[in-house]
């Protein structure tokens, strides 16, 4: 089992490398505590050595004190082991640690506290070679725990001092004890640093390795390819950004596949339209060419047919921009806080004379009980109203002609209605009457437009927020309902 159980699976990036650094050192440590006491307690009841606290202290600080012997006892003047005095103070001090010291000039004793032959004075120059954890030495009353120090004295000749402490049973299990513990403490730090390289390389490096597959996948232009969340928490962030960076790609690819099948619909259905009066200015201007008008006023009557048909090319295309723009989201928007009444009396006074001349009547109602305010673009709003009195005045079919705008409100938004006694709509048309280029009647050339009117009316209406629909009953008429949201009172005071 990994030691990254206990890390959690959410757990972050940052607590994970803190609590593996630390779980390196600690564990060891602990499995060589554990360790020392099974040893101590094998030693104690099986091999009766008693290894207590004092037996390795007493190691650790001699071992100290050999160690550091060169700097504490000599302090870099070996003239000072000639001194009496400085003799007397290290018998006294390395009796109190069962030690003794022997000091040598070229191969002649001059101090020692024991009594040494020179056969052993060879083993003892023997152990220098030796590092501090195989310093032992055994002479003839038994074994030693050995230091050697070589020493230059001020007249140039070579000396040396050694160091020794008996080896007793204790002793040498304390030794034991502390090269055991200090084995099983570098043998688990290397088990549990590979534990944590295989759980970082699962947690980490995996996740890393499937992001980078990912990524592989999305460069060579599989949008498909889902970015699974896994890992600590920063890798997951990172995965859910590719994530979510992987569906704004595939939704910007698929919008750019929208907007060019929109371009060719556009392109084909506006050449459509645009053949007809084309192909209809084309004939009038051939009649000029070929004397068919043949006096003054067919002349006359000709040419403004062309420029009838002129501008209704200019208009289709001038629609066919507008929308283009519109699905694009090319079109800034200018929202003024309006008052919609009196934004509604100046579209009728606008609209009012250019329908009478048709024989066609505008009514207002006005159903609101007090002021009511919208934030409202009024140019693009009123190109709306414009489209949808054009679509009225088109399909009128009575001598006598109404249209009635009807506003109306709710505790929220305020309600619009455009109404007509024209043809209406069939049924089953009236789903389809948003979409561009759609005409509920099937011979196109019947009616001028682009066929885009309530396509760009209904753009601009969802650009404010709101919604567009219709009821329609065929020989009664149509009625185009707008809702828009209204300024709330709460919201009016800020």
């Amino acid at each position: 089992m990994y030691i990254s159980n206990f890390t959690g699976e959410l757990m972050s990036l940052k607590k994970r490398l803190i609590l593996q650094n630390a779980a390196i050192v600690a564990i060891p440590f602990l499995i060589a505590i554990i360790a020392s006491f099974v040893f101590i307690f094998i030693s104690s009841y099986i091999f009766k050595v008693d290894l207590n606290y004092d037996s390795i202290k007493k190691l650790t600080d001699l071992q100290y004190e050999f160690f550091t012997a060169d700097d504490n006892l000599l302090k870099g003047n070996p003239e000072r082991l000639l001194q009496k005095d400085f003799q007397q103070y290290l018998s006294e001090r390395l009796n109190k640690l069962n030690a003794y010291i022997v000091v040598l000039k070229k191969y002649d004793v001059v101090f020692s506290t024991k009594s040494i032959n020179p056969i052993e004075i060879e083993k003892c120059l023997e152990a220098k070679k030796k590092n501090l954890l195989n310093n032992s030495v055994k002479l003839n009353d038994g074994p030693y725990i050995v230091k050697v120090i070589p020493l230059i004295y001020s007249d140039g000749s070579d000396g040396w001092t050694i160091l020794l402490a008996p080896v007793d049973k204790e002793t040498s299990a304390s030794k034991k004890l502390l090269y055991f513990s200090m084995g099983v403490f570098f043998v688990s730090f290397l088990i549990i640093n590979v534990l944590v390289s295989i759980n970082s390389s699962k947690a980490i490096l995996a996740p890393l390795k499937k992001l980078q597959r990912a990524a592989g996948e999305i460069s060579l232009g599989n949008l498909d390819y889902e970015v699974i969340e896994d890992g600590d928490q920063e890798i997951r962030e990172l995965c859910k950004s590719f994530e979510q960076m992987r569906l704004k790609l595939k939704e910007s690819v698929y919008t750019q596949m929208k907007y060019d099948d929109n371009r060719k619909m556009l392109v084909s259905s506006i050449s459509h339209d645009l053949k007809t009066p084309i192909t209809s200015i084309k004939g009038y201007v051939e009649g000029i060419l070929d004397g068919v008008a043949n006096t003054p006023e067919k002349v006359e009557k000709y040419l403004r047919t062309i420029h009838s048909k002129a501008v209704q090319v200019d208009s289709m295309i001038d629609d066919l921009l507008l929308y283009s723009k519109l699905d694009l989201k090319q079109i800034p928007f200018n929202f003024e806080k309006t008052d919609v009444v009196k934004y509604f009396e100046y579209c009728i006074m606008e609209n009012e004379p250019e329908l009478e001349k048709h024989n066609i009547k505008l009514e207002f109602q006005n159903n609101l009980v007090k002021e009511t305010y919208a934030m409202i673009d009024r140019e693009r709003l009123r190109r709306v109203i414009t489209n949808i009195i054009d679509n009225s005045k088109k399909y009128m079919n009575k001598s006598e002609g109404k249209i009635q705008i009807i506003l109306r409100e709710t505790s929220t938004t305020v309600i619009i209605e455009i109404s007509d006694n024209g043809a209406g709509i069939p049924k089953e048309a009236l789903p389809h009457i948003f979409s561009r280029f759609y005409r509920a009647d099937t011979a196109r050339s019947k009616i001028k437009g682009s066929g885009l009117g309530l396509a760009i009316a209904k753009h601009i209406v969802e650009e404010h927020g709101g919604l567009i629909w219709a009821r329609s009953i065929e020989n009664e008429g149509t009625s185009i309902m707008i809702s828009l949201k209204k300024i709330q009172e709460s919201e009016d005071c800020k």
